[in-house]
């Protein structure tokens, strides 16, 4: 019999646990002593580096649309403490550092979350989609990824008017399981964040252009069944491109994709055959 972690033993023990990592990133923290981004402004800067519009409510396979209600209860509060944050040279920004905890007594409802590789539910569920829209919008930028996270290898929900590659999103979890930003530019930068009926916006702005832009985009995709099981493949490039020019300079590979499908396909899916 295979022996299980003492995480896996129970409910109690996997609280434990995560109480366990929330305080060594608590205790790491300290000791690095990292000039997190706080100051806020309603003024926005003036120079626009990105936009993005992501749909709240997403039917996602059998998920139960009452957690996509409560995502957008859960998104409302979220954004309310980053929104107007100003990133300064030498400052990274940290989801949870502004958030805080995601508890119940603050307004937070059950949402959805992932659990082992699964669809589950949790209070402060699908913050993942605000990590998810900063983490888009940060890579149209020169900031730098100083932590970032996948929902590694798995496809769990089949596409829904899909906008950006696949591959691209984020996972967090409170503390441990973090969406960090590093601003090693002379430039600052400002995130501003607000919902609306439909969608959760953002904008990053600057203080003054930026001398490349970038496009992200998708290659190589495909299907496979590989032993039994269908997988989804491909590879994400970040394109540099000089403003003052329009030259690509580099083409980045940011993300190669082999993660195995959650879910039915639709009977049109081409599917390769792997040996």
């Amino acid at each position: 019999m295979e022996r299980k972690l003492f995480c896996e033993i129970s409910p109690f023990t996997y609280r434990l646990s995560m109480e366990k990592e929330i305080l060594k990133r608590q205790l790491k923290d300290r000791l690095q002593r990292i000039p997190f981004a706080k100051e806020r402004s309603a003024t926005p800067l003036p120079v626009v580096v990105y936009r993005h519009n992501s749909l709240i409510r997403r039917r996602l396979g059998n998920v139960n649309m009452q957690l996509q209600e409560n995502k957008a209860t859960n998104l409302a509060l979220a954004v309310s403490h980053i929104d107007g944050l100003l990133i300064r040279p030498g400052e990274t920004f940290s989801v949870w550092k502004l958030i805080g905890r995601t508890t119940r007594r603050r307004g937070y409802k059950e949402g959805l979350t992932i659990a082992k590789g699964q669809p589950s539910q949790g209070i402060g569920g699908g913050l993942c989609q605000l990590s998810n829209l900063i983490h888009w919008m940060v890579l149209h930028s020169e900031l730098t990824i100083a932590e970032h996270h996948h929902h590694d290898g798995l496809d769990l929900f089949p596409d829904f008017g899909r906008q950006i590659p696949f591959g691209t999103g984020t996972s967090i979890s409170y503390n441990y399981i973090d969406y960090r930003v590093r601003n090693d530019t002379s430039n600052t930068y400002q995130l501003r964040l607000w919902v609306d009926d439909e969608y959760l916006c953002g904008e990053l702005l600057a203080a003054d252009a930026q001398s490349h832009t970038f496009h992200i985009h998708a290659e190589n995709e495909f299907f496979s069944r590989e032993n039994g099981e269908i997988y989804r493949n491909g590879e994400v490039y970040r394109d540099i491109i000089d403003r003052a020019t329009g030259r690509c300079i580099e083409s980045q590979l940011i993300r190669v994709n082999h993660a195995r499908v959650m879910y039915e396909c639709p009977p049109d899916t081409v599917i390769r055959e792997m040996a």
